[in-house]
């Protein structure tokens, strides 16, 4: 069975940086779609990156250019890197693993990923 665990979330200040890390474990498939999703008091989890086996990533709007997922794929370790933090960052994150994937699509719908982390909390500060 699939397991994450998250690490490195924290507080900062707006305009700060911080790196989150997923340590992945029991899978040994080939092909991979995982992102990272937030949730924030009283909304809906949303989808913030996904990265696919060929290295492909898409990324919500809101933080396009701020953002950058990444996956060591020797470590099996999932990043997201945010710089520019604001206020509206302030979420539990959570990184997720699509099961199912063998190609195609590996976007940012929740409903596609099967195993999640515990979750890692982010607070951006004015």
């Amino acid at each position: 069975q699939v397991q994450l665990v998250e690490s490195g979330g924290g507080s900062v200040q707006s305009g700060g940086s911080l790196r989150l890390s997923c340590a992945a474990s029991g899978y040994t498939y080939s092909s991979y779609c995982m992102a990272w999703f937030r949730q924030a008091p009283g909304k809906e989890r949303e989808g913030v990156a996904a990265i696919d086996s060929d290295g492909i990533r898409s990324y919500t709007n809101s933080v396009k250019g701020r953002f950058t997922i990444s996956l060591d794929n020797r470590k099996k370790t999932l990043y997201l890197d945010m710089n520019s933090l604001k206020p509206e960052d302030t979420a539990q994150y959570y990184c997720a693993n699509n099961a199912y994937y063998s190609g195609g699509y590996c976007g940012l719908r929740l409903l596609d990923y099967t195993y999640w982390g515990q979750g890692t909390q982010v607070t951006v500060s004015s």
